[in-house]
């Protein structure tokens, strides 16, 4: 029973990490919290399901079609919604706001075009499952456990072992010096909000097609449970956004089995107050100084 849920914790925590490091790479570059990554993984996983009706069929182009038109909706949040509020350099917490506005209007959107129903959703992963010692992997768990590894570990070389990861570590550190060097400050950004749009856009894929069905409301409970993520682990931080993703599915599930699956949200929530108040830094991340 607790290998079982085990493993159903770190399949579901592995697409918590993907969201979270969405979180924590725009955090590191803007230090700013997203909170339309939520709406966005709920629509990539509409977006997908939409294609799919219209495309008669054709599973895998309307998968990859899904990716690019949620990375464009990444790179519109940024475009049209954030790029003019660093121009005028006002205050983060407008940003915040912005973000938290657009979270609003995508999930609204969504309501009027799909309706507010819960939708079913084709499993094309599912090719059976396998018993070991009483414990049963399907073969869904299994690829979105590969696929999620994957994405995470390309990811983490793009960020910190290319040109492009050192562009967006200097923008962190400072946008006008970075400007200086020659980076091109915005299109850097903009990518940060593509990549991290795209990856969510694959784990709401994936856990539509896990579940089996969609709602319009599960973006707003994925993007708090990622939150708490990314905290967990210490925002900002990859390799933390990653544990702290599979961690929160693992408590999550598990809280679900042996206490209640009535609490399974506000166990995430009571998670993310316990880091706060204990660690605020998260288990991966560094206490920073300030210079004026």
């Amino acid at each position: 029973m607790f290998l079982q849920q085990l493993i159903n914790g770190i399949t579901i925590g592995s697409t918590y990490a993907l969201v979270a490091i969405g979180y924590s790479m725009v955090f590191g570059v803007l230090e700013l919290i997203n909170f339309a990554n939520g709406a966005v993984y709920m629509l990539g996983g509409y977006l997908t399901l939409m294609l799919y009706t219209g495309l008669v069929g054709n599973f895998g182009l309307s998968f990859a079609l899904g990716i690019l038109l949620t990375g464009a909706i990444g790179y519109c949040i940024d475009r049209f919604g954030l790029r003019r509020l660093r121009a005028k350099k006002v205050p983060k917490i407008t940003g915040l706001i912005t973000t938290l506005g657009i979270s609003t209007i995508i999930e609204n959107a969504v309501r009027i075009f799909f309706g507010s129903e819960t939708k079913p959703y084709p499993n094309r992963i599912d090719f059976g499952q396998i018993t070991l010692g009483g414990v049963t992997i399907s073969s869904s768990q299994m690829i979105i456990l590969l696929v999620s590894v994957f994405l995470m570990t390309i990811t983490s070389l793009m960020v910190y072992r290319t040109k492009m990861g050192k562009a967006m570590l200097a923008i962190s550190q400072s946008q006008e010096a970075s400007l200086l060097m020659g980076i091109n400050v915005n299109a850097i950004i903009s990518l940060t909000f593509i990549i991290s749009s795209a990856l969510a856009a694959i784990a709401g894929t994936m856990v539509g097609m896990y579940y089996q069905n969609i709602d319009a409301s599960m973006g707003f409970s994925v993007g708090m449970k990622t939150l708490a993520s990314a905290v967990l682990g210490g925002v900002g931080v990859l390799p933390g956004a990653m544990v702290g993703g599979v961690l929160m599915g693992v408590f999550e599930t598990l809280g679900a089995s042996y206490i209640s699956s009535g609490y399974r949200d506000a166990i995430s929530f009571a998670i993310l107050i316990i880091v706060i108040l204990f660690k605020p830094s998260g288990l991966f991340g560094r206490k920073q100084i300030t210079k004026v």
